[in-house]
């Protein structure tokens, strides 16, 4: 009897285990389903955020943001690759609600009070996960929307009502394996998610010219020439010598003396089609030591 009894229990167990991970892929199915393929491939885009003030000021550079979103197909979901999320190793978010998160200091209370309360999607950060076979990817339930996402993703979708996860950068690794990583990426582009890297091409904190923040398209001549240079680079689709940025010339590393801004970029390019011509806005420098521009593919 004891035998009996057991061996039920045990076959109980087994059999609502296996009805658990079958509910579990069917669930999984149905949100792939839902995605689906679209005949129309979503765009992506790199992102120049500059200072988090840009969050809340209707100023020219979130006013392109915003005109950028209504000339794009209304995503399902977004992912946006930010500067200020640097890890060890590859995450994406895969929370049902991600906070917003005030990574910065010295501005006003105006900024810290916003909220920018799009949901999640664990669903999504899953299937992301399991797209990227280079790595493993940790699904990740402590970090958020840090401001080199809300910031600007706040004036594209201000109703917060789409789906927003970030992919982290493995800080550890050079460009070349964020622009690799990034192609893996690519089938999400034909099931309606925008992918967006969010930082700066030209981002020297250090040098940057306080008493010429009000000055239009103000740059140091080696931030104009890396400036321009970068988007000869991208305009020829040259993205060995962008991924190889440190050979470029003497002002890169000027222009990136940190590579965290200039990371997001890669993955950009690494998602680019061979038939896609770049659009770029919000083109100007600001403050000596910074650029907003901005590219579109798609």
């Amino acid at each position: 009897m004891y035998i009996s009894t057991f061996m039920q229990r045990k076959d109980f167990l087994r059999i609502a285990a296996g009805l658990t991970i079958m509910s579990s892929l069917s669930s999984f199915k149905r949100f792939a389903d839902e995605l689906g393929e679209q005949d129309q491939v979503m765009p992506v885009v790199f992102i120049g955020h500059g200072s988090p003030m840009n969050g809340i000021e209707d100023n020219e550079f979130s006013k392109h943001w915003k005109e950028a979103a209504q000339k794009m197909p209304t995503p399902k979901a977004v992912i946006v690759i930010s500067a200020h999320w640097l890890t060890h190793g590859t995450k994406v978010t895969a929370m049902d609600h991600p906070k917003t998160i005030h990574d910065f200091g010295g501005f006003p209370k105006e900024l810290f009070a916003v909220q920018y309360p799009a949901p999640g999607d664990a669903q999504l950060a899953l299937e992301t996960k399991q797209l990227i076979k280079s790595t493993d990817v940790g699904l990740d339930h402590d970090w958020g929307l840090d401001h080199g996402t809300w910031t600007v993703v706040r004036h594209m979708y201000p109703d917060a009502k789409i789906p927003v996860l970030q992919l982290s950068i493995d800080y550890s690794k050079p460009a070349s394996y964020h622009y690799e990583l990034a192609k893996e990426l690519a089938a999400l582009r034909k099931k309606g998610v925008l992918l967006i890297g969010s930082g700066n091409m030209v981002h020297n904190l250090r040098m940057v010219a306080w008493d010429k923040m009000d000055v239009p398209n103000y740059g140091y001549d080696w931030a104009i020439e890396m400036h321009e240079l970068f988007k000869k680079k991208i305009l020829d689709g040259d993205h060995k010598a962008l991924v190889n940025y440190e050979s470029l010339s003497k002002s890169a590393m000027l222009a990136i003396p940190t590579p965290d801004h200039y990371y997001p970029l890669m993955y950009i390019l690494g998602l680019q089609k061979k038939n896609e011509e770049p659009i770029f806005f919000n083109d100007k420098l600001v403050a000596g030591s910074l650029n907003m521009t901005s590219v579109r593919f798609g």
